[in-house]
């Protein structure tokens, strides 16, 4: 009588861990184009992918009315600085300010290398809250705004729009991105309309810009 196989125990599915972020990004134009940066290995930290980037500084370019993807002349704030990837790519293509401003002190230590092996005289590295930053500049004063807060940090989105919108000046744009989207219905009461919008995978894209510059 032919023998039983013994049943082959089944494997356990593979559990899939979140991609780590990369250990470097790369400034994607302007005079340092190609630079990379370090990217520190700390909880949260989610550097804006290089073609949400790129796509983002062509969206500003054109409100900038200047060719090759430049922002001659413009003032700028990264509230949630992080690697400092999107204020650094601002400051590359011709800025005139950049504020990179962080609460993690390793972070600020390294905004601070990255600014002195760029020789960034037009970047400002500032240690503190994002939000407390917007509501101490001149009102009006900001061409574009950058927040790009920890995604779980959800209570900081609403009082950081808010902030951003008294910073910015006519013309301005604000850069918003979220675990979500954010609808108009949502923009409308904080004054700022959708102008752009991408999603590349958990990352929804938002270039936004204040209501009265729209219906002008």
């Amino acid at each position: 009588m032919p023998q039983k196989k013994a049943a082959v125990p089944s494997r356990p599915s593979p559990v899939r861990r979140p991609s780590k972020p990369p250990s470097e990004v790369r400034i994607i134009g302007g005079q340092w184009k190609r630079t990379r940066l370090a990217v520190a290995d700390k909880p949260g930290l989610r550097p804006t992918p290089d073609r949400v980037r790129e796509t983002l500084f062509n969206w500003l370019a054109s409100l900038a009315g200047a060719g090759g993807g430049e922002l001659p002349g413009w003032h700028c704030l990264d509230a949630f600085a992080g690697t400092g990837a999107l204020g650094l790519e601002a400051a590359s293509r011709g800025a005139a300010s950049v504020v990179l401003c962080e609460q993690d002190a390793a972070l600020v230590a390294q905004l601070q290398a990255a600014k002195t092996k760029l020789s960034a005289e037009a970047v400002r590295v500032e240690r503190g809250n994002g939000v407390t930053a917007l509501e101490r500049v001149t009102a009006g004063s900001l061409h574009a705004v950058f927040l790009d807060p920890p995604f779980e940090s959800t209570a900081l989105y609403e009082p950081a729009l808010r902030a951003a919108v008294r910073a910015l000046r006519a013309g301005g744009a604000v850069y918003l991105e979220a675990p979500r989207r954010w609808t108009d219905e949502e923009l409308a009461p904080l004054g700022l309309v959708g102008f752009r919008y991408l999603k590349a995978g958990a990352v929804h894209a938002h270039l936004l810009r204040l209501a009265a510059d729209v219906t002008a």
